[in-house]
Formats: C-alpha cells, sequence, structure tokens
C-alpha cells in the first residue's frame, strides 16, 4: 500500500517538476533566479487554494453538471487566477523575455498542478495506476503549458503594444483557457491527449527559447553599443556641447542648478548600470555566473535616491535619452535579485 502511494505520487508530482527543472537549466542566459521559481511555484499552488471556492461558487451559479463545469468554466476560471501571477511579475518588470515568461508561466502552471494532485492523492488515494499516469504527464504539463502559452503571448503583445494594459491579456488567456478546455474534453483517448501534450509542448518551448535567444542577442548588441556611446559622451570634455548636455544645460530654465546635476548623475547611473547588466548576460551565456557586487548594488541605491531627488518631472525630461523598454527597466531587477 505505502509502496502504491509513493508510485503515484512520483507519478503525479516527478514529471511536471522534471519539465520545469529542464526548461531553468536549458535557459542559456539564466535569466531566472532559482529562488524565484520556488516562489512562482508556491504562488501557483495558491492559485489552485483559490480556485475552489470559485469552482463551488460557479457550480451553484450556474447550476449546471460537474463534467460540464469542468469542459467550460472551471478553465477560464482557473487560467484567470494563474494568469493573475504572471500579470504581476510582468507590472513589476520582473520578465524581460520570452525565455523568463515561459519559465514563470510553467512555474505558475506547475504550482497549480503539484497542489491539485495531492489535493486527488488525498481525497481519492484509490485511484488506479493509469488515473496517475494521465494526471502526472498529462494534466499537470498541460496545466505548465497553458499558462507559459498566456505568459509567451502577453509579453510579446506588450512588446509590440506597450499602452494596451490589461488589454493585452485577453488573447493570451483565451487561447490557454480553449487549450485547457481542449484537454479536459477527452476527445481523444486520455493516454493519446497525455501523448499529444508531451509531444507538442517541447517543440513549442524550442521555437521560443530559439526565438528568444536570438532577439537577446540582438539587443545585447545593440543596447551594448548605444550605452556604451552615450557613457563615453557623458564622461567626455565634448559633453557639453553635444546634444545631450546642450538639452540638459537648457534645462536649466525649468530645474534648479542641483538638480540638473543630479539629473546628469542619474543618467550616468542609468548607464553604467544598464552596461554592466548586460556584461554579465554575455558572461552568463559564457558559463561564468558572475553576479552583481557590492559596488553595483551600493549604484542601485545611489539611483533611487536620485529618483527621489529629480522627481517623475525629471525623470520625465530625459526620458528621451534613457531606454525604457521592458528589457532595459527588467535589467535592473536583475541587478538587484
Amino acid at each position: 500500500m505505502i509502496a502504491d502511494a509513493v508510485l503515484h505520487a512520483l507519478l503525479a508530482l516527478l514529471p511536471v517538476c522534471c519539465f520545469l527543472a529542464a526548461l531553468v537549466y536549458l535557459d542559456s542566459y539564466k535569466l531566472v533566479p532559482l529562488k524565484w521559481v520556488v516562489a512562482v511555484i508556491v504562488l501557483g499552488s495558491a492559485t489552485a487554494i483559490a480556485s475552489y471556492p470559485f469552482s463551488l461558487v460557479g457550480l451553484r451559479w450556474f447550476d449546471i453538471d460537474f463534467t460540464v463545469y469542468t469542459r467550460y468554466v472551471a478553465p477560464m476560471i482557473e487560467e484567470a487566477l494563474k494568469a493573475l501571477v504572471i500579470w504581476a511579475l510582468m507590472r513589476n518588470n520582473r520578465i524581460g523575455f520570452l525565455v523568463d515568461a515561459a519559465i514563470y508561466g510553467f512555474a505558475v502552471g506547475a504550482g497549480f498542478a503539484i497542489f491539485e494532485n495531492l489535493y486527488y492523492m488525498t481525497i481519492l488515494p484509490d485511484l488506479k495506476l493509469g488515473t496517475w499516469i494521465v494526471r502526472g504527464f498529462g494534466t499537470a504539463i498541460m496545466h505548465g503549458g497553458a499558462t507559459a502559452i498566456f505568459a509567451v503571448i502577453t509579453h510579446t503583445l506588450l512588446e509590440q503594444y506597450p499602452t494596451r494594459g490589461w488589454l493585452a491579456l485577453l488573447p493570451g488567456l483565451f487561447i490557454a483557457a480553449i487549450m485547457h478546455s481542449v484537454f479536459n474534453h477527452f476527445f481523444l483517448a486520455p493516454i493519446v491527449n497525455t501523448a499529444l501534450v508531451l509531444g507538442v509542448l517541447p517543440l513549442l518551448f524550442v521555437v521560443v527559447f530559439e526565438r528568444s535567444d536570438r532577439t537577446l542577442s540582438d539587443w545585447l548588441g545593440a543596447g551594448f553599443d548605444a550605452d556604451t556611446e552615450l557613457l563615453e559622451l557623458i564622461n567626455s570634455g565634448d559633453f557639453s556641447t553635444s546634444k545631450v548636455g546642450m538639452y540638459l544645460q537648457s534645462l536649466r530654465e525649468k530645474f534648479e542648478g542641483p538638480i540638473v546635476a543630479d539629473l546628469l548623475c542619474y543618467l550616468r547611473l542609468h548607464t553604467e548600470l544598464s552596461i554592466r547588466a548586460k556584461g554579465l548576460l554575455m558572461m552568463r551565456e559564457s558559463g561564468f555566473m558572475n553576479k552583481a557586487g557590492e559596488e553595483t548594488r551600493a549604484k542601485l541605491e545611489e539611483m533611487k535616491y536620485l529618483e527621489k531627488s529629480i522627481g517623475t518631472t525629471g525623470k520625465l525630461a530625459i526620458k528621451p535619452f534613457l531606454r525604457m523598454s521592458q528589457k532595459d527597466l527588467w535589467q535592473f531587477y536583475m541587478l538587484s535579485g
């Protein structure tokens, strides 16, 4: 009996954990810290816990058969709850590239599946071996894959349409819910559904990782050159006669002298840290897992102080010279992580 329980637990939990570990390992730039992966798994489990009250309310509200509910209502509720975690990470600039979107998305789904399978093991300990094979290799991987697909689609849309806000969530959420619903319909035998999930998702992740690596390489090359050029200009004796220097001089009419000096310091720090972040990523891609040192952390603290000093108006004034895309904002969180 104990041996059966252990086997069921391994089948229910190990596949999705191994799949997630493989994604983290294959990330050549190591964009996602392990502690964040664990934290997101926990948050995914929390969404599974939160889904049960919604399920109870939904069953009473819609007054429908449980099978119908699991096919049409539950997928939308569960995917929406998991999507909230991804949206929070994006809002806090924790996701910069498709790779970390895919990893974080799968981690949320893995957390959801881990709790759900543990719950079923507790209340239905006598389920047959085949059920746990399907739940471990099929349902659990599907949960991770659906949320990963949502994260990748939403990240792509936000890069293309950064002003759309929460509206950018809807296409990915719809597709994730459809994928979830189709799986729950079991149009094919459960074991065939499981085989399809295991066959399709790895190929999808290969495409995502390859595209993300190309994008990251291009961003590193172009961004590093632009940042280096700006820093050399700031540190040169001809800075005051450059367009950037002349622009900052013109701000003296709107800001006091000390504020203009802080604006220049902020611009220099922003550029230095941007170069430092790109350098770390290049080293990681070559296999060197260097971390930000005390000097870098001190500069981050100084930049935070200068942000308060120059205020929102000051940041808007120098925004034309700052690179402020999702990727550029993400790199500062990488340095502080």
